[in-house]
């Protein structure tokens, strides 16, 4: 009998790196195949590498950390797939200077990533190494958009109706200042409320004009800021920041309609995004869990 399946995993593999952008060996390991041995996960990327469809550069830090990304050509075949339509990244995804000089923020986006996929599985829901869609363009007018470093979708597991949740996520490394992080939750809000103005058209009761987020997703996906560069004192003051940026928020009911909560990436790290360790912007006394609250 054929093996259809041939080739599946590095299939996988440069999907994942088109998608995520980059990723070191560990990291790749446990996302794709955490059930074998990482020599075997080496010996993958290695034989990817030397069809042209992966690169690596090594970080002279941390142990000489070997980072993956695609090449222009990885690109181009993987975008092919049905997985990855609409999908294609930034050019400099392939430069290795530009994926060095990204690898900080990059590579922590890649680790938080890492944590949902892990915590998925160990309580028995549904997210899969794609349902992490990195900087997803929304528009909200004046060639303006918000691009959230990626975009969640998981499935709660069969004790809970297999709910779907969509999630936007920022991870925050505190290489801007706290009013800028609040700024992000102002774009989202107007996000929230954007009515795309089609020319030649006016609304009417029968079709009315629509918020431009509604034509992706049946609910607003929630907005979970991950803080990471910080300890316990910097990100308080960051968490304090989204709130004195929410009560502005309050009358456009944005936060009624939308979960906005905070979280450090060591918290999760630790103990799992679905632990209670996730703050509420507009009530950061209180300490839940994302997929649950309210």
């Amino acid at each position: 009998m054929t093996n259809v399946d041939a080739g599946g995993g590095d299939r996988l593999a440069l999907a994942v790196l088109v998608q995520y952008r980059m990723a070191t060996t560990e990291q790749l390991h446990l996302i794709l195949a955490p059930g074998v041995r990482i020599e075997q996960t080496r010996r993958r990327l290695t034989k990817l590498r030397d069809e042209g469809l992966l690169d690596r550069i090594t970080l002279p830090q941390a142990g000489r950390t070997r980072v993956w990304f695609p090449t222009g050509y990885g690109v181009q075949v993987a975008c092919e797939w049905p997985e990855l339509r609409g999908r294609r990244p930034p050019r400099k995804v392939s430069d290795r200077t530009a994926v060095r000089l990204r690898a900080g923020h990059g590579l922590t986006v890649t680790e938080t990533a890492l944590a949902f996929l892990q915590d998925a599985r160990r309580h028995g829901d549904l997210c899969r190494p794609l349902d992490w869609i990195p900087e997803v363009h929304h528009p909200i007018g004046s060639g303006e958009a918000v691009i959230p470093d990626a975009l969640l979708y998981y499935q709660r597991g069969p004790d809970d109706d297999g709910s779907m949740l969509r999630a936007f996520v920022e991870v925050d490394r505190a290489t801007m200042g706290p009013e800028r992080l609040a700024a992000k939750l102002t774009a989202y809000a107007r996000l929230h409320r954007y009515v795309p103005i089609v020319p030649g058209r006016r609304p009417t009761i029968q079709e009315p004009a629509l918020e431009d987020w509604r034509r992706r997703y049946p609910l607003f996906p929630r907005l979970l800021f991950v803080l990471d560069g910080t300890g316990p004192t910097g990100a308080k003051t960051r968490i304090r920041a989204l709130r004195a940026a929410a009560r502005e928020l309050a009358p456009f009911g944005f936060l009624h309609d939308v979960p906005v909560l905070a979280a450090q990436l060591s918290d999760l790290l630790r103990d799992g995004p679905s632990a209670p360790v996730w703050r509420p912007v507009q009530d950061p006394a209180q300490q839940v869990a994302w997929h649950t609250w309210p």
